[in-house]
């Protein structure tokens, strides 16, 4: 009989151990089950799809071309405020911006084997898709600003310019002092401490940590009211695409948009952001960080120390702002033309 109990305890150990480490398969757009197929897509080498959709002038007037990254639990749809921008400010910058879900959000395939070279690769060939030319610009928000330090490492030389908006970061970049980064881990919550640290050092529990229920999983993906400043809740009401497009955003599933997300950002990388080189050594164009001192997901101590270690970077840090700042027009006003008018403007002052 204790035998027997004992094989009945091992064999559900065993379901266990298996059902933690194997999220159920994504389900994929087009697919039978899946869901629809509604966004022009392109069709990347590997044979995945991926979606996109395009914004300001038209591509054959646009003087700037920017591919913009959406960040964590988004998709094309979600811009900052780049939409709720004027049709005179539009016409003056003349850009045309194209947006696109990242592998495994919205209507783009999954991709198990995703990297940061991985998604720079795919954002090269969705610009040589659409034409773009020879050199475009990058913009990414939170996650997606932690995508442009893949774009300035492995395809500078297609880069215009670039900016990192909020950009998440990894506590575990070799380039910051520990002290530094200790510090700045621990001021987030105590569940989004566990979460980052099973993504870390346990990534094949990402799945498993973040859907049982004994313990509180990550309280930035739940948008509990506690990871937002006083300015990010008073956004929060004004910001109602993430709302609307949510069933869409992970309608193929979880695992391979948001979990993935964590084991890629707060993983093992391959290189360290602080040992980047100037991509723009001769100023044919510029790199951009902006930050709230108020946001309470990425800390600007660790942004400002980024910026002492990159002196080639242009820092831009907003006072009394938390994470939502670029969902202010003004401020995704002042972002673009910083981005785009700046030899302009500098040839102005000179």
């Amino acid at each position: 009989m204790q035998k027997e109990i004992r094989a009945a305890l091992l064999f559900g150990l065993v379901v266990w151990v298996y059902q933690a480490t194997n999220p159920p398969p994504p389900k994929i757009c087009g697919t039978p089950g899946g869901p629809p197929i509604t966004a022009p897509r392109i069709k990347l080498r590997d044979g995945r799809y991926l979606a996109y959709k395009e914004h300001g002038v038209s591509r054959e007037t646009a003087k700037y071309k920017i591919i913009y990254v959406h960040g964590f639990a988004s998709m094309r749809h979600n811009t900052m405020s780049v939409e709720k921008l004027s049709p005179e400010v539009v016409e003056e910058l003349g850009f045309h911006l194209v947006s696109f879900d990242r592998p495994g959000y919205g209507e783009s395939d999954p991709h198990p084997k995703r990297t940061p070279e991985s998604i720079a690769l795919d954002i090269e060939e969705l610009a040589d898709h659409l034409e773009f030319g020879s050199r475009f610009y990058v913009m990414g928000f939170s996650m997606g600003g932690q995508v442009v330090w893949g774009c300035l490492k492995y395809i500078p030389h297609r880069l215009a310019g670039a900016t990192l908006i909020a950009p998440v970061v990894n506590y575990w970049w070799p380039g910051f002092p520990a002290n530094l980064s200790t510090e700045a881990y621990y001021l987030q919550l105590p569940q989004d401490q566990w979460t980052l640290r099973v993504a870390h050092h346990a990534p094949w529990l990402t799945y498993w940590w973040n859907t049982q229920k004994w313990f509180p999983a990550s309280a930035v993906a739940a948008r509990k009211p506690e990871v937002f400043s006083r300015q990010d809740l008073e956004l929060l009401s004004m910001v109602t695409d993430g709302r609307m497009n949510m069933p869409q955003i992970m309608q193929q599933g979880k695992f391979e948009t948001i979990h993935r997300d964590m084991m890629i950002g707060f993983g093992k990388w391959e290189f360290d952001p602080m040992d980047l080189e100037n991509p723009f050594p001769d100023n044919e164009g510029s790199v951009h960080l902006w930050q709230g001192d108020e946001d309470k997901m990425v800390p600007a101590s660790l942004q400002r120390y980024i910026a002492q270690r990159l002196p080639w970077i242009n820092y831009h840090e907003i006072s009394g702002s938390g994470h939502m700042f670029p969902y202010i027009p003004e401020t995704c006003e002042a972002i673009m033309k910083a981005l785009l008018l700046e030899k302009k403007l500098a040839l102005l002052r000179a």
